[in-house]
């Protein structure tokens, strides 16, 4: 009989355990997530809330992906989630939905508010309650004075291949549609709040975060790092399978296959694959044209692995070899690279390390041969660009946090992108590559894929995937 019930609680917890496979995030330590809330309690005082929402539920057959805002706090992927971040009594709260039996049925085991015991108990967070107690637990925050400060995110929430910059802009554009009165769900839960309890006082979240998040910790620089190892793998079998008569989307649909080979679900950002003249929009998506010989192609695409992505960019000859005048051009941009390359490092400025760079460069150009005067031109004009050192890479490859404002500290990650821009012949040049600031340097997680003219030659001239043409 003993061993009768011995099977039994074996098989229970084997079965319990396997229901809770996948529920549970297992790349950081909880504690991590702890740290943050405990940050965020830190700075808006011993009277003051904070509410972070998660995203929505799929309304289709996608796959639910969580905010970065939120899954930065709590490491969760439930839909329709809250986290209530209470100063004065430093606790968090989860409110969540409750148990959908039927979906379950069809999908798997999700976490629900009838899990309480289990998120408490692995995550860390003090309390789960559903989502319906998220109201009467602030209206009892108001009986008596003084009332909390509300603080909640103000920008809107950074989703699947997402940035804020592209949804502040994003937004702006439906806001010009009067048909249509879409908001950000952020702006809609303040109006809410305001409506139901005027009382609260409600402040900006979002620049306490993003300074937060400016500052990666090395789980995430690992998580980046990773990110990077992928795209670049993946930029490298995009080469090798570049011919003449191949089109621009099946090198996407190479590096695609990388992607979901090592575990990266999703892209970071939609795949910027320009032949020839495509390449001169910086943003260009449709990567429907065939690729030509004669011409450059300029691929520009990193996967989100685990919530975090990368921004590598190379751009090559499609025939497998450089002319004499796009080895000029590329010239210029390699001859960049290494010159900010060698002056990152921690205690000095960006505007230092571009103002040093560019004079640098002077003398380098000056003695490079061209064979047309527009590119001696467009060389010495790239002089006054000063966004080679671009922009924070973390959740999101357009990141929060502006590392441009103060000196540079070890944890910051951004992109080096030098590019020259040949407006006469529609021309565009550049390669992108993303690294951390390290206490003596900077370390380079794409380094591994080539930039020098001839190395690349050599990887193109390398079987690669079968392509169809």
């Amino acid at each position: 009989m003993k061993k009768q019930i011995c099977v039994v609680l074996l098989l229970a917890f084997t079965l319990n355990v396997s229901a809770q496979e996948g529920l549970f995030q297992k790349d950081f330590e909880w504690k991590e997530f702890t740290d943050r809330r405990n940050r965020i309690m830190d700075s808006i005082g011993s009277n003051g809330i904070a509410i972070v929402q998660g995203a929505l539920s799929v309304t289709s057959f996608e796959v639910f992906r969580q905010t970065n805002e939120f899954y930065y706090l709590t490491g969760l992927e439930i839909p329709h989630a809250y986290i209530l971040l209470d100063g004065r009594k430093r606790k968090s709260t989860l409110y969540i939905p409750h148990r959908d039996e039927g979906r379950e049925r069809g999908e798997g085991k999700r976490l629900s508010a009838e899990d309480a015991t289990l998120i408490v108990g692995t995550t860390g967070i003090e309390e789960v309650k559903s989502i319906e107690m998220l109201s009467p637990n602030l209206a009892s925050m108001l009986i008596r004075y003084p009332f909390p400060s509300m603080f909640t995110p103000h920008s809107p929430g950074e989703g699947k291949a997402g940035s804020r910059d592209e949804a502040v802009i994003g937004y702006a554009r439906i806001a010009a549609d009067p048909w249509t009165d879409e908001t950000p769900k952020e702006s809609r839960f303040i109006q809410l709040m305001q409506e139901r309890f005027p009382q609260f006082e409600i402040k900006d979240l979002s620049p306490i975060m993003d300074e937060m998040r400016l500052i990666k910790s090395e789980k995430e620089i690992e998580l980046i790092k990773k990110a990077s190892q992928i795209a670049g793998a993946a930029l490298i079998e995009a080469m090798k399978a570049t011919k003449p008569g191949v089109m621009e989307y099946q090198l996407g649909a190479v590096a695609k296959y990388h992607y979901l080979m090592n575990d990266a679900k999703y892209d970071g950002y939609s795949a910027i694959i320009g032949g020839g003249n495509n390449a001169w929009h910086g943003h260009y998506f449709h990567n429907k044209d065939k690729l030509k010989a004669g011409d450059m192609v300029l691929m520009d695409y990193a996967p989100d692995y685990h919530y975090y992505t990368s921004d590598v960019t190379r751009i090559w000859p499609v025939n497998g070899k450089f002319t004499q005048g796009q080895i000029e051009l590329y010239g210029v941009i390699t001859a960049w690279y290494k010159e900010l390359m060698k002056r990152i490092k921690p205690g000095v400025s960006a505007q230092q390390i571009t103002e040093e760079t560019a004079a640098a460069l002077k003398p380098i150009i000056a003695k490079m041969k061209f064979s047309k005067e527009i590119y001696r031109k467009a060389a010495e004009g790239a002089l006054t660009f000063t966004g080679a050192l671009s922009h924070p890479v973390g959740m999101a490859v357009h990141d929060v946090g502006n590392y441009k404002k103060d000196l540079l500290v070890p944890g910051m990650v951004f992109s080096i992108d030098p590019m020259i821009w040949i407006p006469e012949e529609k021309l565009y040049v550049r390669v992108e590559d993303v690294g951390v600031v390290t206490d003596t340097g900077f370390e380079n997680f794409s380094a591994f894929v080539p930039i020098e003219v001839k190395e690349i030659e050599k990887i193109i001239q390398n079987a690669g995937m079968n392509v169809p043409r």
